[in-house]
């Protein structure tokens, strides 16, 4: 590819932004340096290891490996015998701690055979030598007391040594007897010895090695002669200190030599990874995918966005080729966004062929070509003194001797800067050439030759970029199978320029230019109609698609409503049998034993304690169920809400919510459950006896009574799930009574029992209005409720 070409495609932008996302200069290099490949087997291979990174990004997150520093330098001097100096050696101990640290996430995290178990397969870690290193050095400027033994007994005696000295001194300064001679009673340090200040007329008197003066000469700093033998051991606990130091480094050192060759090769791929790493954190930010990539020209872009432009505010576009043609003409007004197309297809395919994700839906498909030429953008150069125009046709020029049949070549603006019969003369000559030599091409341009062209010629396709006249913006859309309209009168005219100026502008075009336009303009308007029917037609289909699931869950609802009720009935029909049949064994026994008596009295007692039993036994297993039996006939006519039926389907008594609808569904509420229910599937029960609405129901029908409802309802101590089917029935018995304002007592604890109360609320139809409680009321833990008239 031409550094030319990489440049007005904003590559090395893309490139900036890899480098942002990499750890250590290393994969920074890396990503700065990266180039597109023309080998779709080579970019094959960087999709998948980009595939198999990202899955372990998005899985498990970052390995640990930041902070990696150059050791190349270092590693050569060791291996020459040369010793490092602690901070080299600090770096070579973190290049060991990442590579470690690499191994761990990679051995806890991948179960499967990767391409990229190769990189980790190349790791050398050394646990030995790093913990040696992090041991012996704590800082760059520090060595650690435990380094070595001998170290930690030299700086012991220089502690020591330090005390002594600092002993003798602090008599001194203390001293009655010297505090004449001393300027300040301090003990200081010249030249790496322990001095104190005295004045300069009684130097002779305090005695010892004088170490430096004041600037004024007032005050000498001298050793006294207590501590000169000191002063000189403590010296010598310094060479000998420095000395150990720099066999401890020396050591260290060697012991890296050792593994130089390893340690290159860790550096080498920590790198590698982290490049890996960066592709995956981008792809991440950018919301991008791993295209389908071939070597057969087409390119498929689906909801595609520049990489470079505002995620929030870019117009995902969607532009393919390749197939049915190869050549696209966009057109459209100034600003529309036909550059930005033309660009997102050529970067799109460099990124493609250096194995970075693109930003855009999954299908996307791109070709690995094995050039891209681009011609975009103001060309004019003052320093060759080329004109626009000149300067556009010199890069053609170039594009044309250098295209093959696998080529990618953008042209923005062809033809333009001359005059407009031969620019477009030029332009569809120069199409054609690049048509036939088989490369892909997309061009934009504003000439009507050129939509022509492509309305007329096999292989070749107009694209237009929507604009809107009546808002005078564009909206950035990609429309391909249809040429786009410059729209300069409609936006003079929004913009004020007068009228008979536009009509008299009108005159000059030609009849057939006057007629080409107006079938555009037919073809958009078309068009846009047909989006509005396609996109209102798509959103009926997902309300009916909507409604279909809730009808579905509302089936399976009252399937499982109607198998619950029947294993209710058959539980309660067993017990009736076994209390009957423990009855009936009580009875027989009880007989038996009066049989044994032998007094006659004594027995007709025993048999009529039996009987009675039994007596009461059969009446207990008569005794009717709480359903009601129903009458049985033709279905209830002017069924009124309140009234007690039977449901023939599912075997249960409910009471009727509101009246029969003209299709004669009815709402019948049974247990804690409303079922919706056909009146010929009802009849009316025998006891029930449809009472008329009194004035005191306000207009509401039911067989409940406001002085049988309380006015509250306790749900402490329930689960949400039991208080939410609690609250349900307790609302609709209220508003069967009539009640205009109810209680909920559910406290105040978590606030989750509240919140799922006050989430039904706002869904229940029989709510006006709820708020919680005032102080005297029960404050947040409880809930007023104003029932609908």
């Amino acid at each position: 590819m031409k550094e030319k070409t990489l440049k007005v495609l904003e590559f090395d932008k893309i490139k900036e932004l890899l480098a942002k996302e990499a750890t250590n200069d290393f994969s920074r290099k890396m990503a700065m340096d990266l180039l597109p490949s023309c080998d779709i087997s080579h970019a094959a291979a960087l999709y998948k290891e980009l595939s198999e990174t990202l899955d372990l990004y998005v899985k498990h997150g970052m390995p640990q490996i930041f902070g990696m520093k150059d050791i190349s330098a270092a590693l050569r001097r060791s291996e020459v015998g040369g010793a490092l100096n602690a901070a080299e050696l600090l770096d070579v101990a973190l290049v060991l701690k990442i590579t470690g640290n690499l191994l761990s996430y990679y051995n806890e995290n991948n179960e499967d055979s990767l391409s990229i178990d190769k990189y980790f397969g190349m790791l050398s870690p050394n646990r030995k030598l790093e913990n040696s290193i992090f041991e012996a050095i704590i800082s760059e400027d520090e060595i650690a007391d435990d380094a070595s033994p001998n170290l930690r007994g030299i700086r012991r005696q220089i502690l020591n040594t330090h005390e002594k000295i600092r002993g003798h001194l602090n008599n001194i300064i203390h001293s009655s007897h010297y505090q004449k001679y001393l300027q300040e009673p301090i003990i200081t340090i010249r030249g790496g010895r322990y001095v104190v200040p005295v004045k300069a007329e009684y130097r002779a008197e305090f005695g010892g090695i004088v170490h430096d003066m004041s600037a004024t000469g007032s005050t000498v700093f001298i050793e006294p002669g207590a501590v000169v033998a000191a002063n000189n051991t403590l010296r010598e606990l310094a060479a000998r200190e420095k000395a150990e130091i720099e066999r401890i480094l020396a050591e260290l050192s060697a012991k890296v030599a050792e593994m130089a060759d390893a340690l290159f090769v860790n550096q080498r791929v920590i790198a590698e990874l982290d490049f890996l790493f960066a592709k995956a954190k981008l792809a991440t930010k950018l919301k991008a995918v791993i295209p389908e990539i071939n070597d057969k020209g087409i390119v498929n872009i689906i909801k595609g966005r520049h990489p470079l432009l505002d995620e929030k505010k870019v117009v995902p576009i969607t532009v393919y080729l390749g197939e049915s043609f190869k050549t696209l003409v966009i057109t459209g007004p100034n600003t529309g966004g036909k550059t930005v197309s033309l660009k997102t297809v050529g970067l799109f395919s460099l990124m493609a062929a250096s194995g970075l994700a693109v930003p855009a839906a999954d299908g996307t498909q791109l070709c690995i070509f094995d050039r891209v030429f681009a011609d975009i953008g103001d060309e004019q150069s003052i320093e060759q003194s080329l004109s626009t125009f000149s300067s556009h046709m010199t890069n053609i020029v170039s594009i044309l001797s250098n295209i093959t049949e696998k080529s990618l070549v953008l042209f923005d603006e062809l033809g333009a800067g001359t005059d407009p019969t031969e620019g477009a003369a030029l332009a569809i000559a120069i199409l054609k050439y690049v048509k036939d030599f088989g490369a892909c091409t997309v061009a934009t341009t504003h000439y009507s030759e050129l939509k022509l062209y492509a309305l007329s010629t096999e292989g070749v396709e107009n694209a237009a970029c929507e604009f809107d006249v009546n808002s005078l913006k564009p909206t950035y859309r990609l429309l391909i199978g249809v040429p786009g309209k410059s729209n300069a009168f409609a936006i003079s005219k929004r913009l004020g320029l007068p009228e008979f100026i536009i009509d008299s502008a009108n005159k000059h075009l030609t009849e057939e230019s006057i007629r080409f336009e107006d079938v555009v303009a037919n073809l958009e308007k078309n068009r846009q109609e047909a989006e509005k029917e396609r996109e209102q037609a798509q959103r009926l289909r997902l309300e009916v698609e909507s409604l279909k699931k809730e009808l579905e869950a509302e089936k399976a609802k009252l399937l499982r409503a109607k198998e619950k009720l029947a294993d209710n009935a058959k539980r309660e029909a067993k017990a009736v049998l076994e209390n009957a049949k423990r009855e009936a064994e009580e009875v027989i026994n009880s007989i038996k034993e009066a049989q044994k008596l032998k007094d006659k009295k004594e027995l007709d007692r025993a048999l009529a304690q039996s009987k009675q039993r039994l007596i009461e036994g059969i009446k207990k297993m008569d005794k009717p169920r709480p359903q009601k039996r129903a009458n049985v006939g033709a279905p209830p006519k002017n069924l009124l809400a309140g009234s007690s039926v039977y449901l023939l389907d599912i075997g249960q008594n409910g009471i009727v919510v509101s009246p029969p609808k003209d299709d004669g569904s009815v709402t019948v509420q049974v247990g804690i459950m409303k079922i919706n229910s056909h009146i010929s599937n009802l009849r009316l029960v025998q006891e029930q006896e449809v009472k008329k609405p009194t004035p005191a129901t306000k207009g509401k029908s039911g067989s409940l009574r406001s002085d049988s409802i309380k006015s509250e309802i306790d749900l402490r101590g329930t689960t949400v799930d039991e208080a939410l089917i609690l609250t349900e029935k307790y609302l609709d018995d209220a508003y069967l009574a009539s009640l205009n304002t109810v209680t909920i007592i559910h406290g105040k604890g978590t606030g989750a029992l509240r919140q799922g109360i006050h989430n039904m609320l706002r869904r229940n139809p029989h709510v006006k209005s709820f708020r919680l409680g005032t102080f005297g009321e029960g404050e947040s833990g409880v809930t007023i409720v104003t029932l609908k008239p």
